[in-house]
């Protein structure tokens, strides 16, 4: 996911503290959620689809697909 989710970032000229501010949580909790330390709630992910005009499909592939390495 933190692949993913930094490459949509970049792709729609953001960055990752705008984000942390627009999801009104610090730099640190941000990075935590992106590492997978902490989870993002529903809220989280609804307020990044709305930022970003994602689909539900790409909100699945970013937040819900699973990586196989």
């Amino acid at each position: 996911m933190k692949n993913k989710l930094r490459g949509m970032i970049l792709y729609k000229n953001d960055t990752i503290p705008e984000l942390a501010k627009a999801l009104k949580m610090s730099q640190a909790t941000l990075s935590h959620k992106m590492n997978g330390k902490t989870e993002f709630s529903r809220q989280d992910i609804m307020r990044i689809k709305n930022r970003y005009g994602l689909t539900p499909d790409e909100v699945d592939n970013i937040f819900f697909s699973d990586e196989v390495s």
